[in-house]
């Protein structure tokens, strides 16, 4: 048997290749859109891909079923309740796909979304225990997937976590302890709250270290597997509806151009968003107008993602040599508008001075003796639940940076604005966000709550 994991650390997915190495036949378990890599890896190797089989509809990513079939001439295959609008496999609880020797087994795992699945692995059709499970989002490690993302439309939250409860304790809880466990996520994705940095684990393991997997009933279950879940970026609605659909290929030998000063203008003013990939203090020290400014080096394409609209028309202004990574990392998250991008920025900012501004950035002694001035600033905190029950600046307004977008309108026009994350990341990506959609007075925290911990008392409340 092959095995391989293919890990993707910006959003925190992974995909899996099995293949038979004596017959050649591989199937790809929930692929990344930009497939070169499975086909090359099977091309070395002299695999033919003859499935594809995604766990669910994914939210968070466009997976690349439709890529791979294309290239491969593959099948793609569902559980029997996912209705897709391209020709699929549906694929039944207890069914087992020959490759050779090794076996793959379908279990219906249903409560992420309803037609969510898992896959059983045997190295040998006739092993009684399965080398290992893909969970896809039903159980990860640390965690299990959440039932209220909202991307199973006419399915309650209640009604998904009950059915997750089943497939846990009843199904996946049911395999022998030495069952290797290989998720569809790791530690950072939304999908969960509580997910490992390990890439891999036992039915065992789980059993014992997993809250979710401890012994409780149904109700204990939702209570404790809802609560304190993280904002899911705006996204995650429209990857999960077009997963379903028929849609263009991504295609990574066609690239996004290279546009000149003019063209790029003439992109931003006719309403192009300008997503400026490049470091905050980059960033802060001078921009284009109107810049979103998201970093390259981060969860770039889910942050991207939560403040800039699926439809927008996209031009890019990146860190050195990075254009086509970034236009290849929207393109995972559905986002196929990208017009362009600024080749060589800081070679041509020089010459537009009339175009650029800077970013209010200010420290956290600054901060401190502002608010307690008569010209006190609204302190906007954009931080995840989780990270605001550990302390919090006394008088911040909380809106989660995926909530942005939508609730910016919360925020009192008529006073300065501060915003802050943990670190500064977050908080550069959240008040470029605001000046983009026409505030002036906006500033972000040097360093974040960290920092602002660091002041003597009494800065930090909690």
């Amino acid at each position: 048997m092959f095995f391989a994991q293919y890990y993707l650390d910006c959003l925190s997915q992974a995909s899996y290749m099995v293949a038979d190495e004596t017959t050649g036949k591989a199937v790809v378990v929930d692929p990344r859109r930009d497939v070169t890599e499975y086909v090359a890896d099977a091309q070395d190797r002299g695999f033919t891909i003859v499935g594809v089989i995604n766990t669910h509809f994914h939210a968070d990513f466009i997976a690349g079923h439709l890529e791979l079939a294309d290239r491969t001439g593959a099948w793609i295959g569902y559980g029997q309740r996912a209705e897709t609008e391209y020709e699929s496999r549906k694929l039944a609880d207890g069914e087992r796909i020959s490759l050779g020797d090794v076996t793959l087994q379908i279990m219906e795992t249903p409560g992420h979304t309803p037609e969510s699945v898992s896959v059983l692995v045997y190295e040998h059709a006739g092993d009684e225990v399965p080398y290992g499970v893909l969970t896809g989002d039903a159980l990860f490690i640390g965690d299990v997937g959440r039932p209220d993302l909202l991307a199973s439309i006419g399915v309650t939250a209640d009604e998904l976590g009950r059915m997750l409860y089943d497939s846990v304790h009843n199904k996946l809880m049911a395999l022998p302890d030495e069952v290797r466990v290989f998720p569809a996520h790791g530690a950072g994705s939304a999908c969960g709250k509580n997910l490992s940095t390990q890439r891999q684990s036992t039915i065992g393991e789980q059993r014992a270290t997993n809250y979710a997997c401890a012994p409780m009933d149904e109700d204990q279950f939702l209570a404790v597997v809802t609560a304190g879940q993280p904002s899911a970026p705006g996204y995650f609605v429209y990857d999960a509806i077009l997963n379903r659909k028929s849609h263009e290929l991504f295609d990574p030998s066609t690239t996004a151009p290279s546009l000149s000063v003019e063209e790029f203008l003439a992109r931003r003013d006719a309403g192009a968003v300008i997503v400026d990939g490049r470091d905050p203090q980059e960033f802060a020290a001078g921009h284009l107008r109107g810049s979103v400014n998201v970093p390259a080096d981060g969860r770039f394409a889910e942050q991207a993602g939560s403040v800039v609209a699926p439809d927008a028309e996209i031009i890019v202004v990146a860190p050195e040599d990075r254009e086509e990574e970034l236009v290849t990392r929207l393109a995972r998250i559905g986002f196929d508008h990208v017009a362009g991008y600024l080749r060589d920025p800081e070679g041509v900012f020089p010459g537009l001075a009339a175009e650029m501004t800077q970013a209010s950035r200010v420290t956290a002694d600054e901060l401190r003796k502002v608010l307690a001035s008569e010209q006190a600033p609204v302190v906007v905190d954009v931080r995840g639940g989780g990270e605001r029950e550990e302390g919090f600046i006394e008088g911040s307004l909380h809106i989660p940076l995926a909530e942005l977008a939508k609730r910016q309108d919360e925020i009192p026009a008529d006073r300065p604005v501060v915003v802050h994350c943990a670190g500064g990341h977050r908080s550069s990506i959240g008040a470029s966000l605001l000046r983009h959609a026409g505030r002036e007075d906006v500033s972000d925290l040097l360093g974040g709550y960290g920092a602002w911990l660091l002041l003597p008392e009494p800065a930090a409340r909690s």
